[in-house]
């Protein structure tokens, strides 16, 4: 698959929540190429420091060549790249890695946690183009806070879907996990979609195991290239075999994944 270096103008920075910001760039090489669950290493600041790129989900890709990032501060990169303007350039590497499959004409179930409802936008978006009609499609989003998850329910709800909610503290929609939804929605989706915190992907692939339902996880980990080369995103497999997110995945058919050592 393609790949592109990409000198990129940034030509929106919103902040969403406290910490949680969706930055707009026009790419259009590797918006053209990209497909859903593929991600980019995106240089943060027009320094040395932090040297390293930072990979980000593709969170959507609109008309004009527009590729959407959605990242929270956490940590020094995501600082420097929260300084971003519109007007200025930015360098990025993409589209990276293999994305979800998603051909068939079924029902399926997009399920986030967290950030990890980064890639799904996109893939919510491919699905109304290839599968059966958006109403047959399950959307459950879960965060901490209403203040968190709110603008996100809201870009899945103005693409005509429902979303079920949860939050931790019971602010918006179910009080408690995300999974805890997936149980009654499971024995009518003949995929599931899931991205979000280990514990959580973990715990819905069991869930899909258990009910014989295939299941496709997109990984976060931490990674130096991106590209194969520093092996720095290694994962086993459940034969104990290696795998490299980035190049293997990020999205694996969650019983390619040692979910436990």
């Amino acid at each position: 698959m393609p790949n592109f270096q990409e000198k990129a103008l940034v030509q929106a920075h919103e902040q969403l929540a406290p910490d949680i910001f969706r930055l707009t760039v026009h790419s259009p090489q590797i918006a053209q190429a990209s497909a859903p669950g593929q991600f980019v290493m995106i240089k943060s600041s027009n320094t040395s420091d932090p040297l390293l790129r930072r990979p980000f989900s593709i969170h959507d890709v609109t008309s004009g060549g527009m590729l959407h990032l959605l990242y929270k501060v956490i940590g020094k990169g995501t600082r420097c790249l929260q300084n971003l303007s519109p007007g200025e350039q930015t360098d990025l590497i993409g589209p990276l890695g293999h994305g979800f499959q998603f051909s068939v004409q079924e029902p399926a179930c997009l399920l986030g946690g967290g950030m990890g409802i980064a890639p799904l936008l996109y893939l919510a978006k491919s699905l109304q183009n290839v599968s059966s009609p958006r109403q047959d499609h399950q959307i459950l989003l879960g965060a901490r806070t209403s203040v968190e998850l709110a603008p996100l329910v809201d870009d899945f709800q103005q693409l005509g879907y429902t979303v079920q909610a949860a939050t931790d503290d019971g602010s918006l929609g179910h009080h408690g996990f995300v999974s805890e939804l997936l149980e009654e929605v499971l024995p009518s989706v003949r995929t599931v979609y899931v991205c979000g915190p280990h514990p959580l992907m973990a715990a819905i692939a069991r869930q899909c195991q258990a009910a014989d339902v295939p299941c496709q996880v997109s990984l976060e980990t931490h990674m130096a290239c991106g590209l194969g080369a520093c092996l720095g995103c290694t994962i086993y497999a459940p034969d104990k075999s290696y795998r490299h997110v980035c190049k293997h995945g990020p999205v694996f058919d969650a019983n390619e994944v040692l979910w436990t050592l």
